[in-house]
């Protein structure tokens, strides 16, 4: 629909943006978003959560494999994330935004920002909806965690070569093993 699509135009270009300001904050070329991502790696998901009056997971906990997640979520509410070694509800607003940094971003930035472990979880009368965009690099885009003041904890890697070592992991092992698999 026309709204989907004006929702996706105006959340990738907030993602691009926010990108670009958190590469300057950390000292860091902002326009390497604008070179490395391309409209068909980026993708928009729409999530939809039926009643469960037994409490389960909707999404089991992860991270994000992108640069940055932009989610919107209805007043329901469901999003957990882990604080502190303890998982957090997220307080739903309808009219906000919530903003993740994504594994690669992690990566990116040496570990200067942090990939939240998050999950979604059923509400028991209430059917739940958000809509998730992931702001992603083209597949050759290799991803470098160079920093000035400390050594790379990352090797370097290409987006095509994590995504596909994420889904090899959950394939063999059930589950995502993610950054720890690109430690220098």
């Amino acid at each position: 629909s026309s709204s989907l699509h004006q929702f996706a135009t105006k959340v990738a270009s907030l993602a691009q943006k926010l990108a670009e300001i958190l590469a300057e904050k950390s000292g860091k070329k902002s326009t390497f978003f604008q070179e490395n991502s391309l409209p068909s790696t980026c993708y928009l998901r729409l999530n939809r959560y039926p009643p469960c009056p037994i409490p389960l997971f909707g999404l089991m906990p992860h991270t994000d494999s992108d640069f940055l997640t932009v989610l919107y979520q209805d007043q329901v509410g469901g999003l957990q994330l882990v604080k502190d070694g303890k998982w957090v509800a997220v307080k739903p607003n309808p009219e906000a935004l919530f903003i993740n940094i994504g594994d690669l971003f992690q990566a990116w930035s040496n570990d200067c920002y942090k990939s939240v472990q998050h999950c979604a979880v059923t509400n028991p009368a209430k059917e739940r909806y958000s809509v998730a965009y992931f702001f992603c690099p083209s597949y050759d885009t290799v991803i470098e965690s160079c920093s000035s003041d400390k050594p790379s904890v990352y090797r370097r890697f290409s987006f095509k070569e994590y995504r596909q070592q994420v889904q090899e992991d959950v394939q063999n092992y059930g589950y995502k093993i993610g950054l720890p698999r690109f430690l220098v």
